[in-house]
């Protein structure tokens, strides 16, 4: 995947990745730092994160504000500067919406939208300094609505929004901040969607993911190095003129909405 890119792309810069021991958070982690990037990555594992090719390498969860503010810290202190931050982290729930528990949406609202939030807040003043890029993996649904999944939805709705608001709050500051939209990536995630809420019936419960896109018969899930590559994409020079965009890669599914 790093061949459609030059080498020593991202050389210099200081690219934060949450979320780095997942499914699409390690595949942009390998990814940038196959291109010189240094990376710094932060997850709730820290035996998973030891196996990424990263400078730094910090355990933290998330979901409280002070953890994001020392994830920072920590980052500026270790490398110096930051120069991208990339909020990978995300988890799911789904469900009927009458049976929906508090610590379920406290859960995905913390890890998808107030992480994301307070670390981009308490990031600012860095990305200032480099005028950088703040990049969060949003969803397909953040765009349109699923049914039995409002919580999720809420939470990329809510990034999605976020995105735009700090996209012209921070323009004047030079930092760029963008909102990638993919469809269902083949993870560990997606896999334990459909081991958790397929009923029984996990092969089924992705045969009917795959129902709804366009393809038909062709029908496939993205990989995580084709959202890597995409995440790598805006945030290279090439994608100076793109801020409070929410990039669609979802092979057409929400074109008809």
């Amino acid at each position: 995947m790093d061949g459609l890119f030059a080498p020593g792309l991202f050389a210099g810069k200081v690219v934060l990745v949450t979320g780095a021991a997942g499914g699409v958070g390690s595949a942009v982690a390998r990814l940038l730092a196959s291109l010189g990037a240094t990376v710094v990555a932060t997850d709730l594992s820290e035996t998973a994160l030891k196996a990424l090719p990263a400078a730094l390498h910090i355990p933290a969860d998330l979901r409280a504000v002070a953890q994001c503010e020392e994830v920072i810290s920590a980052a500026l202190q270790g490398c110096g500067r930051i120069d991208a931050l990339v909020n990978a982290a995300g988890v799911w729930v789904e469900g009927p919406s009458d049976a929906a528990q508090e610590e379920d949406w406290a859960r995905v609202i913390d890890v998808n939208l107030k992480a994301a939030f307070f670390l981009s807040s308490r990031a600012i003043p860095a990305l200032s300094e480099t005028r950088g890029t703040i990049l969060t993996i949003a969803s397909d649904a953040g765009i349109v609505g699923n049914a039995g999944a409002a919580i999720y939805c809420a939470s990329k709705g809510g990034v999605v929004l976020m995105t735009r608001a700090l996209a012209r709050e921070l323009a004047p500051k030079g930092i760029r901040v963008v909102a990638l939209c993919p469809s269902d990536i083949r993870t560990p995630m997606l896999q334990y969607q459909a081991d958790r809420y397929g009923g029984g019936d996990p092969d089924g419960y992705l045969a009917r993911l795959l129902d709804h896109y366009p393809q038909g018969a062709d029908a496939r899930f993205l990989s995580p190095e084709e959202v890597a590559a995409q995440v790598a994409f805006l945030l290279s020079p090439a994608s100076a003129g793109v801020t409070g965009a929410s990039v669609m890669v979802d092979f057409g599914l929400t074109a008809g909405y």
